[in-house]
């Protein structure tokens, strides 16, 4: 199936490993051109490299908590392709820890970079989309239920689905989708990094598998394609959606 996908321009941001570089990798595979965005420089150079070079991926050294990183993934993808038709906001994980636990300033950090950030991408880019053009945002599966250990996404995932939700409404009668995709264990190495800081890591894997019913984890590229037919024209009547990419393991509706 064509899903409309030549062509195409891409925003991604957190796009130099992970759930954001497999879904650079889906589009580009399909024929869009993307804007990938990353922290470090040596990443994002080497994130351009694999997905074809300029041709096909131009990148931005930006943190998604700053005020003007919108501004300059829309001037990169423009410069170069004259377009932009949409964007995948994916934020780093906050910082583990339980509620008692997690301090002030951990919650002011991360409502900047995992919240306010992700609002203020979402809303400028969503001011130069035209008709057709769609924002999705990588959450987790702590939209529907707590993770343990993970307080601050407990906290703050949950509240950004809802102001998805809600920019759907606002943005849908321009021709703009928005969605939210719901990763559950994926093996990233932030995933990796969560299994490792139980102390063990096997077996924090195994307690995981045995809650998933297809019994493993997932992989990037599969949560990658999904989230490129998410935001490409062949899902073009799906908006406002929470979707999980989680092999069934989220029990709730």
């Amino acid at each position: 199936m064509d899903v409309g996908l030549t062509d195409r321009v891409y925003l991604l941001t957190g796009a130099t490993r992970g759930l954001g570089r497999a879904t650079a990798e889906a589009l580009v595979a399909e024929g869009a051109r993307v804007v990938v965005s990353g922290r470090s420089q040596e990443s994002v150079a080497a994130t351009v490299a694999a997905l074809g070079g300029e041709e096909r991926a131009r990148g931005v050294v930006a943190d998604n908590a700053a005020p003007e990183t919108p501004g300059l993934l829309i001037a990169a993808a423009q410069q170069a392709w004259g377009r932009v038709d949409g964007v995948l906001i994916s934020v780093g994980g906050p910082p583990g820890g339980s509620l008692t636990d997690v301090t002030d300033e951990q919650w002011t950090a991360a409502f900047g970079s995992v919240f306010l950030g992700a609002v203020r991408l979402a809303r400028e880019v969503g001011a130069v989309l035209g008709d057709g053009g769609s924002i999705a945002f990588v959450l987790s599966s702590s939209v529907r239920e707590p993770i343990p250990g993970l307080a601050v996404s407990n906290g703050l995932r949950p509240g950004l689905a809802m102001a998805a939700k809600t920019l759907a409404d606002e943005l849908g009668p321009r021709g703009i989708r928005v969605n939210g995709l719901l990763p559950g264990r994926i093996a990233t190495e932030r995933v990796a990094e969560l299994d490792a800081a139980t102390g063990d890591e096997e077996a924090a894997r195994r307690r995981s598998i045995e809650q998933i019913p297809l019994r493993r984890y997932g992989l990037p590229e599969e949560f990658g394609r999904v989230a490129a037919f998410v935001l490409s024209p062949a899902a073009s009547y799906l908006s406002g959606v929470m979707l999980p990419v989680d092999g069934g393991m989220v029990r709730a509706l």
